[in-house]
């Protein structure tokens, strides 16, 4: 509840402090006495951006202040809890405007943002205003008036989340696409780099064997002929090596039993004869494997010129071979793995679309049904008001889509992240008249009656603490007054409301009640506000109201019968 407010150094208004108390208080005064100004300063402690014209002229500074009695489990002091403040005896708000066009919030004195601002007094107080009743008729609103009346903000909010949920998921799908398809674009030349590689089948080092191979097959006949040469000097040839260490070891033998010394030398000999047999028979093994085909050669030189091109065109080196075949490798490899990928998320994605499309139908059934339910309550309102002829509508529609992108019903009606309905008030003022959308509504009377009936009904179900009416008056008067008038009185059983009204016959029907009055004070235009704290008061402001300036002892009898109606 506003209990307090008070405003300095504000357009026309000096200083003012207006107390206010629970049930209908009603602002009243001459046109131009400075009562939308009272608005326009609610609308700033609420979170409204300020100007620097508001500023008082020849003042540095306005200042504005409200204080709100609000309940512990309010959404007021849950915000104030989490940011360290603490709600257990109300909420002060205070809003310094300074003439550079500097504003500075204020929240239980603590310096704070605008943006936490509106997050406290989210709920704290609406105000309906000629300027307002465009948002309430706006369909881009109606969605979010009639979650509100429904409850359905809950269920409304898991299929936002899911779709934030989906929104990294579809770009991640849309990332590895593009990268599926440069891939595409380069597998072709990698698979036949990849199998170029592996068709040669090049062995570690092969390149240096093969060097070593080719000089022994250029030389094959050279060495052929050494080697068999060696074999000839060792057993073939007359007084071969072999011959010569056998008749120098039998020679050694002879006289070895006279000095025994040259019987370790005999020995000796033997152990060569043996040695030169061995080294004989590798030959004649190392002999049979020469190869002396010209052709082994020409293959093994084509060998050498595959390798040789296949290093020049990766790299220079087997090494540089090999890697760039592990990268290539890799990247084929991966291209596959970005399919794995892609079908993972798709998987995923198709599972968050599917639970959208339940919900999202769930929502839907539960806002036609409350659909129903608020036209009902706001014909019963409009007809307490005066409009019982009128028919109000609430239209649930829906949007096809084309789009294979979009979230979308079996019927193709697409999904949005706030469900997939689109809601339209409307209104046929007249029997026989097509319901037309509100914001057509042409007449000022009809719409003030529109916005009352709707806020009766709303607020039964959006907890607001406050309500502020400016201007629910326009273009009614007679029968119809009177009936606006007691509908006020009955939200402020409910609620705290206040009303700026020119009519007498709302203002009657006020809890308490305030006169807001311009004076010219030293040159200087100033507005006051007095409240009325006597019948007498009260009496004489409505009969202001009534007759004018000039009031005559019947506008003061009419003034009193008025109020005594209201306020027996």
């Amino acid at each position: 509840m506003l209990s307090e407010l008070a405003i300095k150094k504000f357009a026309i208004i000096d200083d003012i402090r207006i107390p206010f108390k629970n049930g209908l208080s009603v602002l009243t005064g001459e046109t131009g006495a400075g009562k939308s100004i009272i608005i326009e300063a609610v609308n700033l402690l609420l979170g409204s951006r300020a100007s620097a014209d508001l500023v008082r002229t020849g003042e540095q500074t306005a200042e504005l202040s409200a204080f709100f009695d609000i309940e512990p489990d309010s959404h007021a002091a849950t915000i104030l809890e989490e940011q360290g403040m603490d709600g257990t005896e109300g909420l002060m708000i205070r809003r310094l405007i300074s003439s550079s066009g500097k504003s500075r919030v204020f929240i239980n004195s603590r310096q704070s943002t605008l943006d936490l601002l509106k997050r406290v007094t989210w709920n704290l107080a609406g105000i309906s205003s000629q300027h307002a009743h465009q948002g309430l008729l706006r369909e881009e609103n109606h969605l979010d008036i009639l979650d509100d009346f429904a409850g359905t903000r809950s269920p409304r909010q898991e299929i936002t989340q899911l779709f934030g949920s989906i929104l990294p998921i579809t770009k991640e799908i849309e990332s590895l696409k593009a990268q599926r398809e440069e891939k595409i674009r380069e597998e072709d030349l990698l698979q036949f780099q990849v199998d170029e590689i592996e068709s040669a089948a090049i062995l570690p080092n092969e390149d240096d064997q093969l060097d070593t191979q080719r000089d022994r097959l250029q030389n094959a006949s050279k060495i052929f002929e050494a080697v068999n040469g060696g074999i000839h000097e060792i057993y073939d040839k007359e007084s071969s090596l072999i011959e010569r260490i056998s008749f120098l070891k039998t020679a050694i033998e002879k006289f070895s039993r006279m000095d025994e010394s040259l019987e370790s030398i005999a020995g000796r000999l033997n152990s060569i004869g043996f040695e030169l047999q061995d080294v004989a028979e590798s030959l004649r093994s190392y002999s049979a494997t020469i190869d002396l085909d010209s052709e082994s050669l020409e293959r093994l030189n084509q060998r050498l010129d595959l390798i040789a091109k296949l290093k020049r065109k990766y790299g220079g080196s087997l090494a540089s071979l090999f890697e760039q075949y592990e990268v290539m490798a890799a990247d084929l490899a991966g291209t596959r793995g970005l399919e794995r990928q892609i079908l993972v998320l798709a998987k995923e994605k198709e599972g968050l679309e599917k639970q959208i499309r339940v919900k999202a139908s769930v929502l839907s059934q539960e806002r036609k049904k409350a659909g129903i339910v608020l036209a009902e309550l706001a014909q019963k309102e409009l007809a307490a008001l005066e409009m019982g002829k009128a028919r109000f509508e609430v239209v649930v529609s829906h949007q096809r889509s084309e789009n294979p992108g979009d979230i979308q019903t079996e019927n193709k009606e697409k999904i949005f992240s706030t469900g997939m309905d689109k809601i339209s008030f409307m209104l046929s003022p007249n029997p026989g008249e097509a319901p037309k959308p509100l914001v057509k509504i042409a007449s000022g009377g009809e719409l003030s009656r529109i916005v009352l009936a709707l806020k009766a009904v709303l607020s039964t179900s959006k907890f607001l603490e406050t309500l502020i009416f400016d201007e629910v008056d326009a273009g009614i008067g007679g029968a119809t007054s009177e009936k606006v008038g007691l509908k006020l009185k009955e939200l402020g059983d409910k609620h705290q409301v206040i009303c700026i009204t020119h009519l007498a016959q709302i203002a009657k029907y006020g809890a308490s009640q305030f006169r807001i009055s311009k004076q010219v004070v030293n040159d200087r235009t100033c507005t006051s506000i007095i409240p009325l704290e006597t019948k007498k008061e009260r009496v004489e402001e409505i009969a202001r109201m009534i007759g004018g300036q000039e009031i005559t002892p019947a506008t003061l009898t009419h003034a009193q019968e008025l109020l005594h109606q209201a306020l027996p």
